[in-house]
């Protein structure tokens, strides 16, 4: 779905009034923030998509990775984790094994547990998590709240689908595809604790909108107007030429 088609949905949807509801629907953000207390905010989120390398280990951890990276863009720490799948019968236990074993791996780099989960038949393997983090309260960092002035900062390159399709159609070869799925399996942990002490404005985590997406999420949700140097991104080797 389109972002701008997603955010008419959650327009949509009924407006939440609890004051303890930092971060709900309105934002489109990469997580919902809950407040438990004054020093003690629960984040919360789930993301889970079907295979988008061969490799079943760097599937999970890749899978893995793409939600736990949404709590560290809200300036949150992941405590524990559920699985969220779905597998063809067909489907060899030892490949189920692997992709677990690459979700179960990131999510204790993550400084995390992975507690079990939930699993579906389906003719199309998927995985993902929910998870459960926390945050202060105070310090949570919402993607709608940038402002005027504002420097953007990138801690990955750009052009993951680009490599990943690329590849597939001899376009970029395996040590493209390999830096690829090097950077996709990474955590943002250590970026979001460089980034604490100096307090940013907005974060959010760029995924499969792409970065045009995520800039336009964020620039619309904080009224503001993103201005981005094609010539000064950073791009991961081979997806320009792709």
């Amino acid at each position: 779905m389109a972002p701008g088609a997603l955010a008419q949905v959650l327009r949509d949807l009924p407006k939440v009034t609890d004051p303890n509801v930092l971060v709900g629907t309105e934002t489109s953000d990469d997580a919902g923030v809950y407040r438990l207390t004054d020093e003690i905010a629960i984040v919360q989120t789930i993301d889970f998509f079907p295979p988008v390398v061969d490799d079943p280990r760097d599937f999970g951890a890749i899978a893995a990775a793409n939600a736990l990276n949404d709590v560290f863009a809200m300036g949150g720490a992941p405590l524990l984790a559920l699985s969220v799948a779905a597998f063809p019968e067909e489907l060899p236990t030892s490949v189920l094994g692997e992709i677990l074993e690459g979700a179960d791996e990131t999510v204790r780099a993550a400084g995390a547990l992975l507690a079990g989960g939930h699993t579906i038949r389906d003719v199309e393997p998927k995985y993902g998590l929910a998870v459960v983090g926390t945050a202060h309260p105070d310090a949570v960092w919402a993607k709608s709240t940038a402002a005027p002035g504002d420097a953007i900062f990138l801690t990955k390159p750009l052009g993951t689908g680009l490599v990943l399709h690329g590849h597939k159609r001899g376009l970029a070869g395996e040590t493209e595809l390999a830096e690829a799925v090097g950077w996709m399996r990474m955590l943002n942990r250590e970026a979001a604790e460089a980034l604490r002490p100096f307090g940013p404005s907005a974060v959010t985590d760029v995924t499969g909108f792409g970065l045009l997406g995520h800039a336009h999420e964020t620039a619309s949700r904080s009224r503001v107007r993103i201005v981005l140097d094609a010539a000064a991104l950073p791009v991961l080797p081979g997806a320009l030429e792709v």
